[in-house]
């Protein structure tokens, strides 16, 4: 094969190294082909495993039950266990079809793509914190996680699912740039320019080894000190793939906003702005009175709402006492009256002290109408200040609202503990609101929208002319120079390198600007745009190389990982390794069988999904033979389906549907495991109670790096320190203690008996709901003795917390 570079963006190709001399001839490096399959009386993905199993000696195992077969497809496709209405009704069903019609709705289910992310999201170091010792919180880096829900969802073809997350500032998929920016970062930057140039290099070679592990199965990251030591990588090529990504950097920016006549644009804005505070208006007549006795919500960066009896003040004062970082800002004070009117802007303003020498921070900004940081207020003393309106003439005052930042970007210099007096007659005030019946202050917390604002909300950030923030891939469009650097030390900076691919995959062709922008058109159906950058080209041409489908890695690598989430291990179990140091596969032809399947399908994955789920190997019963195992102990053969315990994520959803109290919400910020702190070196102590907001799917609960949840952070739940193509499967003490004596899990057994009591008044009744509802069946004779016993000694949380740990709960059969 004659060695060929391809040029992203640049004129010059990269001098490459020879690769290895085995190199060509490595399987996964070959085209992809479609073999036929070796017989036509069942299935093809059957029959290339079939006879696989005829040339060990080995036949398959007899398909499983229904019941059986009913509980491992909903866990597999929707990461949930059916309820016990569900099965009956599978069970029952006389339609021929019943399984292929169960398959195709659970495929249609919302629940799939928060199933199907966690493995994407392991693959590419996904997390919501910066990692590093000061591992701060990244407020708004959920959006890309929503995206891939909402990508497996919508079937999301290959090439667009590549492109958006390379370059999602071209084809308006803003948020899906998360992919580039998904590692850790270093924040605590150095004077010493070594340091700070290290650190750079570091972000960029993250995003080299994520994006070839993740897409194209490839350990590029090992070439970034020398030439791959197995694969034909050299070392100029990765600094050429690492230019690609010169102009990428970490933080946060404003989401895609609409355009149009600017007339036309300003009266929607008004009309939305007007609507949205009638919507405020309303939400905020449901608020607690500031002076209730019971507990308000804590604090939160974005709004508080303090709402009182109508009260007469000319003056208003709002003392802070602490707050979360540093010296304490607000970025608006409106103060409303009793017909609802914003009074603030008609009263004059004082301090304590204003932050000095900042424009943005400026005491006059407290009542301008305008939000953001950058219109904001701080005071001039770490931890404390005051400010005070006054009005010409009395008013009757009834609610104050306050927030740090309503743009949600910055969360720190959050005043915790404040007072709000008023006072008609000077130095007679009098306290009505502060922080003193609020809960404690959690950094995890977030604004609850109601349902009725968050529409407005979008709609005139967009009109505005900056839409919601998200963490992700910020662009400098005329990225600087790359140089090869000696042993990949940025000290020693060689020659210059231009963009470029790899010679061992040949299928990269130099495009015209005017055809890359077509080619995005054409594959996100928009409009071309109407110039692309230097740093849009690069990350462009490099999304058209990776999901060209004659790119012999790309297809492979992605069915492989769909064939791995639902047998345990893939066809090649180094699902991001497909060069030489990696594994081959068991059974090469089906991999490129389906490879193939995939490309004529678009690219599409439910379709692959359906093809493996529908498969008699896939329908087997997973009880052992002991001939087969001599000969196959790892099931990898597929001779029966094999049995594994089930991911962190569904075992905690499972545990929450069970006993009747998961909350199906969509979408947004998440919740957070661990107890509120604001140390700057953040603490991240796991929860010990738990509340209605901690119920959620386990796919929205704030990803924090290197640090996990208390209770089933011990079930092999990646870190997000690094790629994590394959998860490990352990079996550990603390995994057994974390499930008997938790305090999530104590909680949830007495949840589940509360609705076992509900369901039910009998306790024969209430022993047989349990069963159905945690193992898909009724107990057995002896089991329900047992149960009973049980019961009749210790109550109703004695035996549900023993279902919760059983490993028929825990293992999917």
């Amino acid at each position: 094969m004659p060695l060929k570079t391809f040029i992203l963006a640049a004129s010059v190709a990269c001098a490459l190294h020879a690769p290895a001399a085995d190199a060509p001839s490595h399987w996964s490096f070959q085209p992809v082909q479609r073999p036929a399959p070796p017989s036509a009386e069942v299935a093809p993905v059957d029959a290339f495993i079939r006879h696989a199993l005829a040339a060990q000696g080995l036949t398959p195992s007899p398909e499983a039950d229904r019941a059986t077969l009913g509980r491992r497809i909903y866990f597999d496709l929707t990461g949930l266990p059916p309820s016990p209405e569900e099965v009956e009704a599978f069970v029952n069903d006389a339609d021929p079809r019943a399984y292929e019609k169960l398959v195709d709705r659970l495929l249609a289910s919302p629940r799939f793509g928060e199933r199907w992310a966690a493995p994407w999201l392991d693959a590419v170091r996904f997390a919501e914190s910066d990692g590093f010792e000061t591992n701060n919180p990244r407020a708004n880096a959920w959006p890309y996680r929503d995206y891939i829900i909402g990508a497996l969802n919508d079937d999301l073809p290959l090439e667009r699912f590549v492109m958006d997350q390379l370059a999602g500032d071209v084809t308006g998929a803003d948020a899906a740039t998360g992919f580039l920016t998904g590692g850790p970062v270093d924040v605590v930057l150095s004077p010493d320019p070594s340091l700070t140039t290290q650190q750079r290099a570091d972000v960029l070679h993250d995003i080299v080894n994520t994006t070839g592990s993740a897409f194209i199965g490839l350990t590029v990251g090992c070439a970034r000190c020398h030439d791959h030591k197995f694969d034909p990588i050299s070392h100029t090529e990765y600094h050429a793939m690492k230019a690609i990504f010169e102009g990428v950097s970490h933080g946060e920016r404003p989401q895609r906003v609409v355009t149009g006549d600017a007339a036309a644009r300003e009266a929607a804005r008004a009309k939305v702005a007007a609507e949205l505070a009638a919507a405020w208006l309303a939400a905020d007549a449901e608020v607690p009175l500031a002076t209730t006795p019971d507990l308000r919500p804590p604090v939160n960066a974005r709004r508080n709402v303090e709402r009182f009896a109508p009260i007469s003040a000319r003056r208003l004062r709002f003392t802070i006492a602490a707050s979360n970082a540093s010296e304490p800002g607000l970025d608006e004070l409106e103060v409303y009256d009793a017909d609802g009117t914003n009074i603030s802007a008609a009263a004059k303003l004082q301090s304590g002290g204003d932050y000095a020498g900042d424009a943005q921070h400026q005491l006059a900004h407290l009542n301008d109408g305008q939000h953001g940081n950058a219109r904001s207020w701080i005071s001039s003393t770490p931890g404390r200040g005051w400010v005070v309106m006054e009005w010409p003439e009395p008013r009757h005052i009834t609610r104050v609202v306050w927030g740090r930042d309503r743009t949600g970007k910055f969360s720190d210099r959050l005043a915790v503990a404040y007072q709000i007096e008023v006072a008609v007659e000077k130095d007679a005030w009098q306290i009505v609101a502060g922080s003193g019946n609020r809960r404690a202050f959690d950094p995890g917390a977030t604004l609850a929208i109601p349902p009725a604002v968050a529409p407005l909300e979008r709609r005139l950030a967009e009109l505005s002319g900056s839409g919601p923030m998200v963490y992700a891939g910020n662009f400098n469009a005329t990225p600087g120079e790359t140089k090869l650097l000696r042993r990949g030390d940025p000290m020693q900076p060689q020659q210059a390198v231009a963009p470029g691919g790899m010679a061992l995959v040949p299928v990269l062709f130099t495009r015209e600007e005017k055809t890359l922008a077509a080619e995005a058109a054409r594959v996100c159906g928009m409009a071309p745009p109407a110039a692309l950058t230097e740093d849009q080209r690069r990350r462009l041409a490099l999304a058209r190389w990776i999901a060209d489908p004659k790119h012999p890695l790309t297809a492979r690598v992605f069915v492989n990982r769909i064939w791995m989430g639902h047998f345990g291990e893939g066809l090649v179990n180094t699902p991001g390794d497909f060069g030489l140091n990696g594994s081959t596969a068991t059974n090469p032809a089906l991999l490129d069988w389906l490879a193939a399947e995939f490309l004529a399908g678009g690219g599409r994955s439910k379709h692959i999904h359906r093809l493996i789920v529908t498969s008699a190997a896939y329908r087997q019963a997973s009880a052992p033979r002991a001939a087969a195992l001599q000969v196959d102990a790892g099931s990898r053969l597929l001779w029966r389906f094999p049995p594994r315990r089930l991911d962190a994520e569904a075992i905690r959803d499972a545990v929450l549907s069970v006993s009747g109290v998961l909350d199906l919400r969509a979408g947004g910020p998440g919740f957070s495991a661990f107890a509120a702190n604001s140390n700057y070196v953040r603490l991240y102590e796991p929860k010990q109670t738990f509340g209605p907001d901690d119920w959620r799917r386990t796919i929205y609960m704030t990803k924090i790096r290197m640090r996990h949840d208390g209770t089933f952070g011990a079930f092999d739940c990646p870190d997000a320190g690094q790629v994590t193509p394959k998860r490990s499967r352990s079996t550990t003490p603390l995994q057994a203690l974390n499930l008997l004596n938790s305090p999530f899990m104590e909680e949830q057994a007495g949840l589940f008996a509360a609705r076992l009591s509900k369901d039910a008044p009998a306790v024969e009744a209430q022993i047989t709901r349990a069963f159905r509802l945690a193992f898909s069946r009724p107990p057995s004779p002896e089991e329900l003795n047992d149960a009973q016993q049980l019961v009749a000694r210790h109550g109703l949380p004695a035996l549900t917390r023993a279902l919760l740990n059983s490993n028929e709960f825990l293992f999917l059969f």
